[in-house]
């Protein structure tokens, strides 16, 4: 299991702009796995495609009957949800087209089509995601979805996502999350860190600091990822945090070679 990060292969700070070369590197890398006779399941974020929209128009709060907005591009919070999905499949496909390019078999799984409500305990069927042949990449990325409630819809996010995955399907053995613009967890805050303040290995006693963009943040930022991740530690995968921007490290990582990044421990 890998999971893209939405701030990895987005400019998160700009409307719908992805980092195209990482995402190039990202697939390649990806495609050496498999060369190695192993699967891979990929879940990617959403950054810019999702987050700016989804922020604007408070989607992560479900139907708000008296908000009002208009951003000229939408004049209501469904149509918000409509234009957010499209901007998911955009950057789905931008993904995809790259898994085809180095001669793999994606196949798209946009959340809005398969799962309803939220967080952990979600509702879709994941046996979708099942395949014997190490080509295939099923592909899928945290969506806004609909809700069995008054809410109508909100954010899935792609942690509780790879989770449900890692957990539930037989046979994984390793969650990597490739992030953006940080070597893995860190003692202090990313602008102050240095290589010593890395936590090679981190169990719920050992404190961190990470960067959650509170401001255009829909989901739970760093700390939903790190209590997911420690949920899937706890069911017996493997689950590490590697900075996407160096994907040789995900490489090195499963050929037992020095690598960079945080262990999370059971």
């Amino acid at each position: 299991m890998v999971k893209f990060g939405g701030a990895l292969i987005t400019k998160k700070d700009k409307q719908s702009v992805a980092h195209l070369e990482i995402i190039k590197n990202l697939c390649s890398t990806v495609k050496e796995i498999t060369e190695e006779g192993i699967q891979v399941i990929i879940v990617h974020g959403a950054g810019s495609f999702g987050h700016l929209k989804a922020k604007q128009w408070r989607l992560n709060e479900g139907y708000l009957p008296e908000f009002k907005l208009s951003d000229g591009t939408c004049s209501s919070q469904r149509e918000a949800v409509v234009d957010v999905r499209k901007d998911m499949l955009t950057l789905n496909g931008i993904v995809v087209s790259e898994l085809r390019k180095v001669g793999l078999n994606p196949i798209p799984h946009p959340p809005h089509e398969w799962a309803s409500n939220l967080g952990p305990k979600f509702t879709g069927d994941l046996v979708r995601f099942q395949s014997d042949d190490v080509g295939t990449i099923h592909v899928t990325f945290g969506d806004v979805v609909d809700v069995d409630d008054q809410t109508e819809f909100g954010i899935l996010s792609g942690d509780d996502i790879v989770a449900r995955l890692s957990i539930e399907l037989p046979g994984v053995e390793s969650l990597v999350f490739a992030m953006g613009g940080v070597d893995g967890l860190l003692k202090v805050p990313p602008h102050l860190a240095t290589d010593e303040d890395l936590i090679e290995n981190w169990s719920p006693d050992v404190s961190y600091e990470g960067l959650h963009q509170a401001d255009i943040d829909v989901t739970g930022g760093i700390g939903l990822k790190i209590n997911r991740g420690h949920l899937v530690a706890k069911s017996g995968v493997n689950v590490h945090l590697i900075n996407g921007e160096y994907p040789e490290r995900i490489l090195n990582l499963i050929r037992n070679q020095d690598w960079i990044g945080t262990t999370i421990l059971r």
